[in-house]
């Protein structure tokens, strides 16, 4: 089942299993099943401290559980985790036996102190980027904390279950069979919910922190790059992001990304993480900027967070990114993640041989039609110009597609539904004014971003979009605050452009505190 390749460096992985693991398997009947049992086996075959037993005692099938023999397993897949999960699977196989995971001691311990029992119930697709972090964060937290379990359930493979539980994006979670999250979520944001108390204390250990030379706000290409370029001057760095990667954690594909042909948003996401860990910056994460005070008498700008947090710094660099535009329609809100998505690739599959809509022609609107073709039934692809705006090349691919309508000059004017789910939409066509409606059960939105600007009303200036003003160094219309990347004017919003203008802007905040007064420069000479 595995290539070679792959099956070498699965061989080469479990040397670094340190106890023995038991797959316990609970086939059914069909071709997924015996496909579940062939993986099993084979990886079992890669070391003497794997074996197969077929036990045939979970309520779902196919599925399999991780565990170590004379103890109740705690990991579970329901269904075969290929594709994206490959290596969720990997990563649970190393833990259950024994290999230590790359967290800190401190979350370890906070993992361990969560009172149970929690039965977590990851509803997951095999296409979707987003979705191993989460399993990956409780298969995890189901090996350190006993009082855990999670189970990894592959929703095309168990429809009926999608279905009744209402279930129309990944990733979906319950605890305990009632509803905990939809969407991504970081291991620490999962355990700061749990752990209600982990909010103060991450306010006071925020509070307890000296002024910065520079502050980063934004974990993004462009908040990455600055960070290492600030570091690399020798300055006191910090970096403050709601979650490290940011729009490119959505990005499934990326092949314009100079000198690397071929990535994926996450992996780009973890490399921009390492590097800027490489240096000595204070990361910040899972922390929402709410506030910018502009410089006081002291010479500080300071930051404050919707934690309730303050943090001061000689300098600050906004790079704060942008996010998915909405139609702002009525219903859109009510049947968000009911029907209304945004990412085709992860919440795709849930809409197999359904009747979908996807508002936007523009590239990233006319690749949603395309892939969404191979899975649903029919595709209604709305663009709001006279034409689509896409490539070409796109165009040309779209036209050999039968079950893909497209329709110009056509505004969506509401969201309808049954009050559980999406039903259709009502579109306006822009020549006539006739209003008609779609009857489906899916909406994927494509309209571009908006810049998340709006914590700075009133402080820096901005343009009618809401972007940033910057001049070539990336200054702000505040001294000592700087912006660079998507939430700037800047006019095409690519990842290798931010990382310029992050670059730029840190080189920018530098050069403003050389010729800062003095505290900067008692800094600065020790840099020196």
């Amino acid at each position: 089942m595995l290539d070679s390749t792959i099956r070498s460096q699965l061989k080469t992985c479990l040397e670094r299993v340190q106890q023995p693991i038991e797959l316990i398997a609970t086939p059914g009947e069909g071709e997924k099943s015996l496909e579940m049992l062939a993986l099993l086996r084979e990886i079992a075959t890669l070391s003497a401290l794997v074996t197969v037993r077929v036990d045939g005692s979970d309520t779902r099938s196919p599925s399999f559980a991780i565990g170590r023999p004379g103890e109740s397993a705690r990991v579970h897949f329901a269904g075969i985790p290929m594709g994206h999960e490959f290596t969720s699977l990997v990563l649970a196989l190393l833990q259950v036996g024994g290999y230590p995971p790359r967290v800190e001691a401190a979350l370890i311990e906070q993992i361990g102190a969560i009172r149970g029992p929690l039965r977590f119930e990851t509803y997951m697709s095999l296409s979707c980027h987003n979705c191993p972090d989460m399993v990956q964060a409780f298969n995890l937290m189901a090996v350190i904390n006993p009082a855990i379990e999670s189970v990894t359930i592959d929703g095309a493979l168990f429809q009926s279950e999608v279905n009744t539980r209402g279930i129309m994006a990944v990733p979906s979670v319950f605890a305990n069979g009632e509803p905990f999250g939809q969407g991504r979520m970081s291991l620490e944001e999962i355990v700061a919910r749990l752990d209600t108390g982990s909010a103060a204390r991450d306010v006071e250990r925020l509070n307890a922190r000296d002024p910065f030379d520079v502050l980063i706000v934004g974990g993004g290409p462009a908040g990455a790059a600055a960070a290492v370029y600030a570091a690399r001057k020798g300055i006191r760095t910090g970096i403050l992001a709601e979650r490290f990667g940011g729009q490119v954690l959505d990005t499934v594909s990326i092949e314009n990304l100079i000198s690397v042909p071929h990535t994926e948003g996450v992996k780009l996401a973890t490399a921009l993480e390492q590097h800027v860990k490489a240096y000595d910056v204070d990361i910040m994460n899972n922390q929402r900027a709410e506030a910018l005070e502009p410089v006081g008498t002291d010479g500080l700008v300071r930051v404050r967070t919707a934690s309730g947090a303050q943090l001061a710094a000689r300098s600050v660099i906004v790079a704060t990114g942008a996010r998915w535009r909405e139609m702002n329609v009525p219903g859109e809100v009510q049947y968000k993640t009911k029907g209304v998505c945004f990412c085709p690739h992860c919440d795709g599959p849930l809409f197999k041989g359904k009747r979908v809509a996807v508002i936007g022609g523009g590239n990233s609107g006319v690749e949603a039609a395309i892939d969404l073709a191979g899975i649903v039934s029919e595709v209604t692809l709305l663009e709001f110009d006279t034409q689509l705006r896409a490539d070409e090349v796109l165009q040309a691919t779209l036209r050999t597609l039968p079950n893909v309508r497209t329709i110009t000059r056509a505004q969506t004017t509401e969201v309808l539904g049954d009050g559980e789910k999406v039903t259709g939409l009502t579109y306006r066509d822009r020549v006539s004014g006739e209003v008609q409606r779609i009857d489906l059960e899916g909406i994927f939105v494509q309209i571009g971003l908006l810049p998340n600007t709006d914590w700075l009303n009133g402080t820096v200036a901005l343009s009618k979009r809401g972007e940033i003003d910057i001049d070539s160094r990336g200054q702000t219309s505040l001294p000592g605050v700087f912006a660079a990347g998507d939430a700037t004017t800047v006019p095409f919003k690519q990842i290798i452009i931010s990382m310029g203008q992050g670059a730029s802007a840190a080189l920018g905040a530098f050069d403003y505190l050389i010729r800062a007064a003095a505290p900067a420069q008692v800094s600065l000479a020790r840099a020196a």
